[in-house]
């Protein structure tokens, strides 16, 4: 036992002078082989790998790697994993971790979309609007099911031996709940950090070494404002209820998401929290699509890409970022009856896999010093 201890407090400060959690770190228990440990400082998030058919899965996670992505940022949709209590639906985010770890690269699930027998509400067909559970405690069992199944020594690794076990240490708990859209049409600091309280200890009961991520905060006309949004956090106690502060700080210029970043630093030192690592769980710009303040044309896109990733690593200690995830890897279509928008138009390639310039930009700024 105290060996086990000495190893996990060796990981540990290892990760924090890495800025972040190690994907390895921990019991690799169950009988499969674990990892070596790798920083998860470069994410990218993929959802057209997360659907696609096998061969694609495998042969895109390959290209991401060779581009130097670490960590995969993926929803977790408890919507769809759970839609009656109790029954898991696991086949498609196995298939995923698993995938994942044959390439050596880890996974950021996102937590995140109630089941309606969890939320007790009905939305019409189309409605985009996602609504919190009634019950902090019923997403507690869900997170703690997760984490016995793609953590260490999970289930998942335990069945199925031959792959080197790459399991998830990093849980992030909802998504952007500051706008009307992911919050029942009402944003409430105080109900998500109540959700985020009974989750967070849901996690590290299941896995003493996890490191909780809160849900990335934007910036937005369309909900309370981030800063707004982040005392009233404070106010609620979050302070003891997460590992890593994420924030999604989408703006016009490099310089815009850097200023963002020592915003919320400024923020989490004026409550007593400057030791926790903030992590930019999603950023981005879009080379093509509707006028906005992050639509450019595909030089001015790649020029973005490169010059924010090396300005992030420049100031990673300094500013103790954890990492970065780029939103995202393929452009994407319209939803049925929605109209287009900016973020359709993020990807580093094209919908129908065509590179983009960005794309070269992001393995650069990667590979640099």
């Amino acid at each position: 036992m105290r060996s086990r201890a000495l190893a996990a407090t060796f990981c540990l400060l290892l990760a924090a002078s890495l800025g972040g959690a190690l994907a390895g770190c921990g019991s690799g228990g169950g009988g499969s082989q674990t990892a070596a440990p790798h920083s998860t400082f470069v994410g990218l998030e993929s959802q057209d790998v997360f659907v696609g058919h096998p061969d694609y899965q495998e042969a895109t996670l390959a290209r991401e790697k060779r581009l130097g992505v670490q960590i995969l940022r993926q929803t977790f949709d408890w919507s769809t994993i759970e839609p009656s209590r109790g029954r898991l639906r696991l086949g498609m985010t196995d298939r995923f971790v698993l995938a994942a770890a044959r390439h050596g690269m880890a996974v950021l699930p996102i937590l995140f979309n109630a089941p309606r027998w969890a939320t007790g509400k009905a939305r019409p067909m189309g409605s985009n609007v996602v609504d919190p559970p009634r019950a902090q405690s019923n997403m507690a069992a869900f997170a703690r099911a997760m984490v016995r199944r793609y953590g260490p020594g999970g289930s998942l690794w335990r069945q199925n031996r031959g792959v080197t076990a790459v399991p998830v240490r990093y849980w992030q708990v909802w998504n952007e709940p500051n706008l009307p859209q992911y919050w029942g049409n009402k944003p409430d600091a105080a109900a998500y950090e109540k959700l985020l309280r009974a989750v967070s200890r849901a996690i590290h009961a299941a896995d003493r070494g996890a490191r909780v991520v809160s849900a990335g905060l934007s910036e937005s006309r369309l909900g309370v404002s981030f800063a707004t949004y982040v005392r009233a956090l404070y106010a609620a106690g979050a302070r003891g209820s997460f590992d890593l502060f994420a924030l999604h700080p989408y703006g016009s210029s490099a310089r815009g998401v850097l200023a963002a970043v020592e915003r919320t630093r400024a923020l989490m030192r004026r409550y007593g929290d400057a030791h926790k690592p903030v992590w930019i769980t999603e950023m981005g710009w879009a080379s093509a699509g509707p006028p906005s303040p992050f639509t450019f044309d595909p030089l001015g896109q790649a020029q973005l890409v490169g010059t924010t990733i090396r300005l992030l690593k420049a100031s990673r200690r300094e500013l103790r970022i954890a990492g970065f995830v780029y939103f995202g890897w393929r452009d994407g279509r319209p939803y049925p009856g929605r109209s287009d928008y900016w973020g359709l138009h993020t990807g580093l390639i094209e919908n129908d896999g065509a590179a983009k310039v960005s794309l070269a930009s992001f393995r650069d700024a990667v590979r640099s010093g």
